[in-house]
């Protein structure tokens, strides 16, 4: 009962996360697309180094694809490494598939090195929602059977062409138990943040970064009864390429 309420719950945020572009897509004329077969590419990739309450902490952010208007091969990895330690490394690789102006669904793989080696199914939507937010809603399913999800928002404010305040934030799920990553069923953890950026091009932006991690439910009586913290301030500086 309690994993299917949890699958229910990481199922709706999907949906919430998906504009109504079942019409568009049936609606969709293929002449509007001839232009379609040229292939383009974007990468980009963010590194910053900084301090929270346990020390030096350093992370990466690199996401990107190569591909065609509807087509494209989605690459993603991201990591974070506190005290000399690593405690998350992601690295994802999906086709994703244009089915509205501005939304792709997606299906692929993850495998996570950090906190456990771990191999996932991954199944999502990423796109522009309403007023401009960047969002990605995907849902895992790992080798061992376990289900968990992930919604992410962010947007970009102008305060002169060049500087950008970029607040952001996510939150995971999961529909059951996962004891060898140590986290519980519900919502496990999430982060809210302000990137301050200074494009002095598209392709190079130095940026100030400051976010507040937090873990949730039984995720945080977990980290309590093991006499770790569930929340952690970091502030760092970095730099974003795009390429």
């Amino acid at each position: 009962m309690h994993t299917k309420l949890y699958i229910t719950t990481s199922l709706f945020l999907l949906g919430m996360a998906m504009p109504s572009f079942a019409e568009d897509a049936h609606n969709h004329n293929p002449a509007d697309h001839q232009h379609g077969s040229e292939t383009y590419h974007m990468f980009r990739m963010e590194t910053d180094y900084g301090a929270g309450q346990h020390g030096p902490v350093a992370s990466w952010d690199f996401d990107g694809w190569y591909g065609t208007d509807e087509n494209k091969l989605w690459l993603k990895s991201e990591g974070e490494n506190e005290d000399s330690v690593t405690e998350q490394a992601e690295f994802w690789g999906m086709y994703s598939r244009n089915v509205a102006e501005f939304w792709d669904i997606q299906a692929g793989l993850r495998h996570d090195t950090r906190p456990s080696s771990t191999t996932y199914a991954v199944f999502g939507v990423e796109g522009l929602a309403p007023y401009f937010f960047e969002t990605e809603a995907h849902l895992f399913i790992s080798d061992e059977g376990d289900v968990t999800a992930r919604l992410r928002q962010e947007n970009d404010f102008l305060v002169t062409q060049r500087l950008i305040l970029q607040p952001y934030a996510e939150v995971n799920l999961s529909a059951q138990d996962v004891e060898d990553q140590e986290i519980g069923a519900g919502l496990t953890d999430g982060e809210i943040g302000l990137q301050t950026r200074y494009e002095f091009t598209r392709k190079f932006a130095p940026y100030v970064d400051v976010r507040y991690e937090r873990k949730f439910g039984e995720t945080s009586s977990i980290a309590k009864k093991n006499s770790e913290d569930n929340d952690n301030v970091i502030a760092g500086v970095g730099l974003r390429l795009m390429f």
